[in-house]
């Protein structure tokens, strides 16, 4: 018995399937060993769309279907928090919604869709502030309207975690710090992701320093990363959709090996304050983008996928972290041998 300690993978499962079908996401996941997904595009047979948008006939037949391949929901990959915090004209084509009419209409949507899915988690974020200020001045708007957010969540026994990514009020690890310990609710985690921190023109050494101060605030990581063809150049607006350099976890710019070896220390007391809140463990959320992404989503299609696994899991062996695929045992066990 391994004294290591130990990680769940999962991933954005519409990356690994060209048609985004649930049966096709479905069978690339176990195919690749692995037992829990996040849910976000999703053809269940009336067109690809967001998880946020199902219905509850396209709901009982994804679940249906995972059961078929032995899956599990990791988290909502809702886009919450993707809209605009003020209703102003920023030349953005970022959606504006009354916060109450958003907090009682879209963010209880997630938290209905969490149960019917039975997982824990949403992801979402941060907010975006009028292109062009500066982000610190809204932390104060963002930490009321996340801190309304994280009681809803709390309310239905969820727990939301508040991605760093571009663009958005918490897109460095500083800001998102802060409004971690402002908000200061159990139902509040962070997400670090190390490529949407090099995509803003910062180092490895630079990346890690995002991700140190977000420790205390951690719940889950995204896996991704990202390789600059040329000098990296810092940026307060990154654009999304020009984004073409994803690359798997051992091969970019985010210093993986040192952000996971640093990270193994946290997993056992991060364990523990989750399974508290009934979430099964710490997850590593892959979402590759190794053949594009942009604003709302990104793509690695099933090979992609395997090879950002493969990538994922040879660092976690080289940093000394456990994880779990699919074994003959687990093929036994399915079949009640």
């Amino acid at each position: 018995m391994s004294d290591r300690p130990s990680v769940i993978l999962s991933g954005f499962a519409d990356e690994s399937a060209n048609d985004k079908t649930a049966e096709q996401q479905f069978c690339a996941f176990a195919a690749l060993g692995l037992q829990y997904y996040t849910i976000r595009f999703i053809d269940a047979g009336g067109g690809v769309k967001n998880v946020m948008k199902l219905t509850k006939t396209e709901i009982g037949k994804i679940r249906h279907e995972q059961d078929k391949y032995g899956l599990n929901v990791s988290s909502i990959g809702s886009p919450i928090g993707k809209v605009k915090l003020l209703d102003v004209e920023d030349g953005t084509r970022n959606a504006y919604i009354p916060f109450d009419k958003y907090l009682n209409g879209d963010v209880a949507k997630a938290c209905e869709l969490a149960h019917a899915f039975e997982t824990k988690l949403i992801r979402g974020f941060s907010f975006y502030h009028p292109r062009g200020t500066d982000a610190w001045e809204h932390v104060p708007q963002v930490v009321d309207q996340l801190g309304q957010i994280a009681e809803l969540c709390h309310r239905s026994d969820l727990t939301f975690g508040l991605e760093l990514e571009a663009n958005l009020v918490g897109h460095t690890g500083p800001l998102l710090a802060a409004i971690h310990r402002q908000v200061n609710h159990p139902a509040l985690v962070l997400i670090f992701d190390g490529a949407n921190v090099v995509t803003q023109g910062c180092s490895a050494d630079e990346t890690f320093g995002h991700y140190e101060v977000m420790k205390p605030g951690l719940g889950w990581l995204h896996i991704k990363d990202y390789r600059h063809p040329h000098p990296a150049q810092k940026t307060d607006h990154v654009d999304e959709e020009a984004l073409k350099h994803f690359v798997p976890a051992d091969l970019g710019h985010s210093g993986h090996e040192a952000i996971l070896r640093d990270f193994r220390d946290l997993i056992p007391r991060l364990e523990r304050k989750l399974k508290k809140r009934g979430i099964p463990g710490v997850f590593l959320d892959m979402e590759p983008h190794v053949k594009g992404g942009g604003q709302f989503g990104g793509f690695s299609g099933p090979d992609g996928f395997g090879v950002a696994l493969r990538s994922l899991c040879r660092v976690l062996d080289y940093v000394g972290i456990d994880y779990h695929l699919r074994d003959f045992e687990d093929i036994k066990a399915a079949r009640g041998v």
